[in-house]
């Protein structure tokens, strides 16, 4: 029986890793993506992973009703990896309503409504899985990044009190908190500032497969036993 799995946000440098260490992990991918279509990555996967099937699905997460645009492309679906965003980042008294509302339907309200309604898929399965690709500064906070880590510190909230919510139910619920990993999301940082950021981080910057091994770890049976957790891969750069 084929295994099929959500990935939102796969158009990303993280979302794309994880896509690709599922799918050699053996599950079948639904590839959601805002702007960078990719049709021809499932197509790749495809070519690669014959016995498996690959779907791209477009939204707009930034808007109201995304959730429903990627709920309706869904036929099967026993996990779902919550990997979409982006950052913002500004002077609270500099971050307008608009900003403010793109983060939370980015990373909380679509995210969590998607789950809500694909969430219903998982009674054909004996064990589902649920993982928000978190951050670190929904742990600690980050100056300069005072909505973004708003945003990021309830999606750990949710994945606690969800995880409680379907335990009975055989879905595990966890979160994958990543420190500094080198992404096209970073790419304005001078080498200088990499360098300042590196230093204080004992393992130094992470890449997007430290981030796809952790989801395939939660995912792949051998941690059936964890869930409600946040899982820190930052480098030791928070302990």
């Amino acid at each position: 029986m084929k295994r099929f799995a959500l990935i939102l946000g796969a158009s990303g440098g993280i979302g794309s890793e994880i896509a690709r260490q599922l799918a050699e992990d053996g599950w079948s991918l639904y590839l959601h993506y805002h702007q960078t279509g990719l049709e021809a990555f499932a197509e790749e996967l495809s070519l690669r992973y014959p016995e498996q099937e690959f779907a791209a699905v477009q939204a707009d997460f930034t808007k109201d009703g995304a959730a429903q645009q990627v709920a309706s492309q869904i036929f099967d679906c026993s996990c779902i990896v919550c990997a979409s965003g982006h950052a913002f980042y500004g002077l609270l008294q500099d971050t307008g309503s608009a900003d403010h509302d793109a983060l939370w339907r980015v990373h909380v309200k679509n995210p969590i409504e998607t789950v809500r309604l694909v969430s219903p898929y998982f009674r054909r399965h004996a064990k589902s899985y649920v993982i928000f690709i978190a951050s670190i500064w929904g742990e600690t906070g980050a100056s300069m990044e005072t909505a973004y880590s708003a945003a990021k510190g309830a999606q750990l909230a949710f994945t606690k009190a969800y995880a409680k919510e379907m335990a009975p139910s055989g879905t595990r619920v966890n979160a994958v908190s990543p420190g500094l990993i080198r992404t096209k999301m970073n790419d304005g940082w001078t080498a200088e500032e990499w360098h300042e950021l590196e230093e204080e981080i004992p393992l130094g910057a992470g890449s997007p497969e430290d981030i796809a091994h952790t989801v395939a770890f939660l995912t792949g049976g051998k941690a059936d036993y964890i869930t409600g957790q946040t899982i820190r891969v930052n480098g030791g750069w928070l302990i």
